[in-house]
């Protein structure tokens, strides 16, 4: 049996911004930077692309990467993940964004290591300090609400905790960094969980677990990672890639 599998889910027809993981990013496909990323994660024994169409696929080949085929008709991410693993002897499955070019393979490590410790855990993910307060207004920007043991206790798109005031500086707020782990089991018992209400209004599949009452681990990090879903989140991911090779 494998410990750790990492699978990044990577579909074409982005709705804010098509073929997002195909835009160049410094002479390379965006799927590239994640892939090469995650490799270097020591704890992961197995690295798929799990895309929906031919011109993923052949970009992953093109700089030899693994990739499986997945239906179209999946909705969200997680269902990739399980037509992928479905056949696979392992424990934690990794999902990695596949349009998080930034991503470290410290998080990665990380988040499985967290699992890995405490068995009980049937899911996690990473959040982090940010005191912007424009992160903070900003819908594209998940916050998440976590308790004192480290577990989630909300996910929202809105302002939360809402008594936070910009003009403390050292007020902060976490925010979610959309990379999760679940054990095995978990992973197909969420798939087959409807979507909830929360879920649905707020457009975050993990309050599905919240709000059927299982928990999230939530792992802090103090590294930075940046999603692409504009061209103008394209362009940040540029010039902070620069800014880390001229380092």
């Amino acid at each position: 049996m494998m410990e750790a599998v990492g699978i990044i889910p990577a579909r074409y027809g982005a709705t804010r911004f098509e073929g997002k993981v195909l835009k160049d990013l410094c002479g390379k496909p965006v799927i590239q930077h994640v892939y090469e990323r995650a490799k270097k994660a020591k704890l992961l024994d197995d690295l798929i692309v799990a895309a929906d169409d031919d011109r993923i696929i052949q970009a992953v080949q093109g700089f030899g990467g693994r990739v499986v085929f997945t239906s179209k008709s999946h909705s969200t991410g997680t269902d990739r993940l399980t037509e992928v693993v479905n056949e696979m002897d392992v424990k934690i499955v990794v999902n990695i964004q596949g349009d998080e070019p930034l991503i470290s393979p410290l998080i990665i490590d990380d988040l499985v290591r967290a699992m890995q410790d405490d068995p009980s855990v049937a899911m996690a993910t990473v959040v982090k300090k940010s005191y912007s307060e424009e992160e903070f207004k900003s819908p594209d920007v998940v916050k998440a609400v976590i308790d004192q043991k480290n577990f989630a206790l909300y996910f929202s798109r809105s302002p939360v905790p809402t008594l936070l005031r910009p003009a403390d500086k050292q007020a902060f707020f976490y925010k979610h960094i959309g990379i999760y782990a679940y054990n095995k089991d978990f992973l197909f018992t969420f798939k087959k969980l409807p979507a909830s209400y929360l879920e649905t209004h707020e457009r975050l599949e993990q309050l599905r677990a919240l709000e059927n009452g299982y928990k999230i681990k939530a792992i802090e990090t103090p590294l930075e990672t940046v999603g692409v879903d504009t061209p103008e989140d394209l362009a940040l991911a540029k010039s902070l890639l620069e800014k880390e090779r001229n380092a």
